[in-house]
C-alpha cells in the first residue's frame, strides 16, 4: 500500500533543464558549460539554434559557459551558483554583446 501512495505523490527527482540558445549572427564553436562536479557541451550551434540539456547538479558551486566565436576569439562567462538540490531551467543567451543567464531555479532540500 506505502507504494502506491509514493506513485501516487508523484515522487521528483531534482534537475535543472538546461537550455543554451545562439542569438549571434554567427556559428558558435566548441561550447562548453561546467557546472557543479560536471559539464556538458556541442561542438558547433548555428545562429538561431538552441541545445538543451538536463542536468543533476550533485554539490554546490559556480557555472560558467565558454565558446568560441566567429573571430576565432575564446569567450567565457560566470553564471550563477547552483546548489545540490535545485530544479527547475536554466536559460543561457549568447548575444553579440555577451551571455545572459537566466535561472528560474528551486531548491527541493528546502
Amino acid at each position: 500500500m506505502a507504494a502506491v501512495f509514493l506513485l501516487l505523490a508523484g515522487c521528483h527527482s531534482a534537475f535543472v533543464d538546461a537550455m543554451i540558445v545562439n542569438r549571434t549572427p554567427n556559428t558558435l564553436h566548441v561550447i562548453q558549460v561546467d557546472y557543479p562536479s560536471a559539464s556538458f557541451g556541442l561542438q558547433t550551434l548555428d545562429p538561431g539554434g538552441s541545445y538543451h540539456y538536463r542536468l543533476k547538479v550533485l554539490g554546490d558551486g559556480p557555472t560558467k559557459i565558454t565558446y568560441t566565436d566567429a573571430s576565432n576569439m575564446e569567450q567565457h562567462s560566470a553564471g550563477p551558483m547552483l546548489r545540490e538540490g535545485d530544479d527547475g531551467a536554466l536559460s543561457i543567451d549568447i548575444g553579440s554583446s555577451g551571455v545572459v543567464w537566466m535561472p528560474h531555479l528551486h531548491n527541493m532540500k528546502q
